[in-house]
């Protein structure tokens, strides 16, 4: 490897130095964090799940003044407001959109008249199989180690196996990776580049408290809990009291239906979009109302650095985490690291 640029097919597709990507985090991933991962070298992506569509578009607005390099967009199709804010980034010619949990066709088709880049993140060949045959470009692939939302098998082994069943399509490896040799072990897996939320998270330009930055430091590779019990989709969490509390049990049907309706009026969706879910789609709409519910006890971690009565989302590479850098400090011991490694 050349210390000073890693070519593979992402980087050829997203014109950027590193194979290095920061991935959507919710109240983490902002202007300022993704434009310093693209001027370090790699490419950051907005999280927009917390955003307005107005919000959006002031966002992308702020990180074209901030990095003059690719950057994309976040959009977890399930969740209210996703449509809004993919539909802002197509406005805005976003150079990357990346999906997740939704059809992207129409994202596509949109996304590629202006010659951007459609990214879907998936967690096993089925997902990626349907992704691709919506026009996806790229796969990032989410592994079990992985913070929040990830596969229930872990990168060493479904990173080749997507590698081996779709040998066509350039891939970002997620999940347990925060150095220069988990970018060497991706790259040698089949992975084209690798995505770090929880490392850029516990980075000086993260908005992530300065509490829970230094909890995470503190934590070794077993310190998280994994379950859907939090907020309907199987995620890895920081163990806490609270954490392991909330995934010990599901919540039952009738506090269910309370949060779906709950977040109905928070979301401002009519009643009479939710109440047909609640029979007919139950699946989605649990998540939904999972999602919703669990906002505040994420903020309170991630904002406020109240871990007592927050959870915050965290994958097993926290344990190779020791010290809060900046984004740029951080790039470079990587690329080093995978030098030296490879």
């Amino acid at each position: 490897m050349n210390p000073t640029i890693i070519r593979t097919r992402i980087t050829e597709l997203l014109r950027c130095r590193y194979p290095v990507l920061l991935p959507g985090m919710s109240w983490i991933s902002t202007p300022e964090l993704v434009s310093a991962v693209c001027n370090a070298g790699g490419v950051g992506i907005l999280a927009t799940g917390p955003l307005t569509a107005d919000e959006t578009r002031k966002s992308i607005a702020k990180i074209r003044q901030l990095t003059d390099k690719t950057f994309g967009i976040g959009a977890t199709l399930l969740m209210p407001g996703a449509k809004e804010n993919a539909l802002v980034a197509l406005e805005e010619k976003v150079p990357l959109v990346n999906t997740s949990l939704g059809k992207a066709d129409w994202i596509a088709d949109e996304v590629h008249s202006y010659g951007g880049t459609l990214l879907a993140t998936v967690t096993n060949a089925q997902h990626a199989r349907a992704a691709i045959d919506n026009g996806a470009d790229a796969l990032m692939v989410t592994g079990y180690e992985a913070a929040a939302h990830g596969s229930d098998v872990g990168s060493m082994a479904l990173i080749p196996s997507i590698a081996q069943d779709f040998p066509d399509i350039p891939l970002i490896a997620a999940g347990g990776i925060a150095n220069g040799q988990g970018l060497v072990a991706a790259l040698a897996l089949g992975a084209d580049a690798v995505a770090m939320g929880s490392r850029f998270a516990v980075s000086k330009e993260s908005s992530l408290s300065q509490t829970t930055k230094e909890a995470i430091c503190q934590a070794t590779v077993s310190d998280t809990v994994y379950g859907s019990n939090f907020d309907g989709i199987p995620a890895r969490v920081l163990r806490t009291p609270i954490s392991e509390k909330l995934m010990a049990r599901p919540t039952s049907i009738p506090i269910v239906i309370w949060r779906a309706l709950r977040a109905a009026s928070t979301f401002n969706i009519p009643l009479w979009k939710v109440i047909p879910g609640l029979l007919t789609d139950w699946s989605k709409l649990y998540a939904v109302a999972q999602f919703g519910a669990a906002t505040q006890v994420l903020q309170a971690a991630t904002l406020e650095g109240d871990l007592q009565r927050g959870i915050q989302f965290v994958g097993q590479s926290q344990g190779v985490i020791q010290e809060i850098n900046s984004v740029e400090k951080i790039m470079q011991e990587m690329i080093q690291q995978a030098t030296i490694t490879s």
